[in-house]
């Protein structure tokens, strides 16, 4: 876990924008000696970080490592809470499970885990999500609205249109949205989204949000079994990407698409999640647990729940499906 004074020293840097901070200014705003700000900057040196060392004038960052750390996240990072308590752990089995600790421990909301790696990690109906070393994003996002449980499918909306939204700003591309949880490039998946709750009968203690981003992966890095299905960002996009920028491009959006929701309610973002949606007017098979569904996807509604319209004209609502595409 990030230090306190290792984020006030990030911080600094970032509101600097590539202005020279001398040392005893870091030390005065960190609250430290001198010598304990040389010792940051080693270890951040160590890390990857490139530093410019002027007399008289101090420091300034030149080069990140790109890694998906605590600092690197921080350094430009646009946001108020979210990301804000970050752990970051180079791999892991889940970062689902450590959120849910951290959850159940008491972690802020807005708290983040990020990991280069998951061994474990998994998608809707505990499906396998691949997760392979230092080429995606795989994060879990830590929220404690103040909604009742029922509503809590929104915020897998809200994340995607976060998330799309992110990846337009960073990279040019143009993403779909498959309801509910899945981010498409030219019809091929590249997000993701999996959101969990802890909660009592009427009130919500913590949603976690896993997101994973497909971003720097060659072909050949997807497994037989989804390499028809499944693409990256660096793919469609013709060379590779800054996970780091990805990563606060995403927060960035989220939190300011839920403080509209919290705020306004979940109209406003309904609106754009159907302007990026896929399936709007197009025939669509949902597969539930009790059988199919097939007719014209309609929307969603207020609650974000999906509506299809059967060839009789009966409007049926969606709550849990694998959505396929097309007759």
């Amino acid at each position: 876990m990030q230090s306190e004074l290792r984020r006030k020293l990030i911080d600094a840097f970032t509101d600097a924008d590539q202005e020279f901070l001398s040392g005893q200014y870091l030390a005065d705003l960190a609250g430290c000696s001198r010598t304990a700000v040389w010792k940051h900057i080693e270890e951040l040196r160590k890390d990857g970080f490139e530093f410019e060392a002027v007399r008289r004038k101090g420091y300034r960052i030149l080069k990140t490592s790109q890694k998906v750390s605590a600092d690197e996240i921080s350094f430009g990072l646009k946001t108020e809470f979210l990301g804000r308590n970050l752990h970051y752990e180079d791999s892991v089995d889940s970062t689902q499970k450590i959120a849910h600790r951290l959850a159940y421990d008491g972690a802020p909301e807005g708290t983040v885990v990020i990991a280069e790696e998951q061994t474990s990690g998994r998608g809707r109906m505990d499906r396998k999500w691949h997760s392979p070393k230092y080429t995606g994003i795989w994060m879990s996002v830590l929220l404690r609205p103040n909604i009742p449980p029922q509503k809590a499918p929104q915020l897998t909306l809200i994340a995607a249109v976060a998330i799309v939204q992110a990846i337009e700003e960073t990279t040019g591309l143009i993403p779909e949205i498959k309801w509910p949880n899945d981010i498409l490039i030219d019809g091929k998946k590249v997000t993701g989204i999996l959101t969990e709750l802890q909660a009592e009968s009427d009130r919500i203690n913590a949603i976690i949000i896993g997101i994973g981003i497909n971003v720097n992966q060659k072909k050949e890095d997807f497994p037989d079994e989804i390499a028809e299905v499944a693409s990256s960002l660096a793919i469609k996009a013709g060379s590779p990407l800054s996970r780091v920028k990805l990563v606060q491009a995403v927060l960035k959006n989220l939190e300011k698409l839920y403080i509209t929701y919290l705020d306004a309610g979940f109209y406003p973002v309904k609106l754009l999640w159907e302007s990026y949606a896929v399936s709007i007017g197009k025939v669509v098979t949902a597969r539930t647990l009790t059988g199919s569904i097939k007719g014209k996807a309609l929307g969603i509604t207020d609650d974000g729940v999906l509506m299809i319209e059967e060839p009789t004209g009966e409007i049926r609502h969606v709550y849990s499906a694998d959505i396929l595409l097309g007759n």
